[in-house]
């Protein structure tokens, strides 16, 4: 078994929750503010804003904090909410375009620019942020970075922040809620989706059959499922959303063609 470094308790803790903080009050702020100039910012995204901070908070401080630390499972089920579920609900409350609506106009024309550049186009390519995100999860998994990471607190932190950019890229590369500027096919996303979703069963079963050092058989198998069938459910409601993009793009086409037969 690999040692722990405390996690709980100290500057580490208190500074993801000042960060938490000020994200549970910025946003909501820049919302109320810009809704006197602009269309009412949706109720709906308020939602998802809020879910999604907590989910990703609660990996990071509390109790289920300390329990994913020191328990394989709980490490997985946080993986999920960190990774997967967490990622989904932001980039469905949209706060690139919050942001845009709430800067001066020449400083959001800047942003708009730097979001309009090849780095960021090339890291939102979804093949691109499919390696990041999937791959990164082969990295920790089939190597002993799992249980390095349990003996710096440097590195703990560095990976699960990659575990959440890696997944926020990925979700915003597949999904179109937010201001995106690179555009890519609808059936090139579906495809780099399937891809991920094989690449991400596959590692569960790796992991089921074979644990990370340091992580019990028993421990490893349970956290396995979790990620097979835990990961199954959030990428299907990703799917879904996709799917339904894809309708709205082409029925309208569709419905022309018909008309004009």
């Amino acid at each position: 078994m690999h040692s722990h470094v405390h996690v709980s308790g100290n500057g580490y803790e208190v500074a993801v929750f000042i960060l938490f903080l000020i994200g549970l009050i910025v946003y909501p702020f820049a919302a109320i503010m810009t809704s006197r100039h602009y269309k009412t910012w949706p109720l709906h995204r308020y939602v998802f804003w809020f879910a999604g901070l907590l989910i990703a908070g609660c990996v990071f401080i509390g109790p289920f904090a300390t329990y994913a630390h020191a328990h394989f499972v709980g490490h997985m089920i946080g993986h999920l909410f960190l990774g997967m579920l967490a990622p989904l609900l932001l980039a469905l409350a949209a706060p690139m375009t919050l942001l845009l609506r709430t800067l001066r106009t020449g400083t959001a024309r800047q942003i708009t620019r730097l979001l309009k550049s090849r780095v960021l186009r090339f890291l939102v390519n979804p093949a691109i942020t499919a390696v990041l995100n999937i791959g990164g999860l082969y990295v920790l998994y089939m190597t002993n970075l799992y249980s390095l990471i349990h003996e710096s607190l440097l590195l703990y932190g560095l990976v699960h922040l990659h575990v959440f950019l890696a997944g926020y890229l990925f979700t915003i590369s597949i999904i179109y809620v937010d201001l995106t500027p690179h555009r890519y096919g609808f059936f090139y996303r579906a495809t780099i989706v399937i891809l991920a979703l094989a690449a991400h069963k596959i590692l569960a079963k790796l992991i089921y059959a074979h644990p990370p050092l340091g992580v019990p058989k028993e421990a490893a198998e349970t956290g396995a499922l979790w990620m097979y069938y835990g990961g199954d459910a959030v990428d299907l409601i990703l799917i879904i959303i996709l799917c339904h993009q894809w309708y709205k793009a082409t029925a309208p086409r569709q419905c022309t063609l018909r008309n004009n037969a």
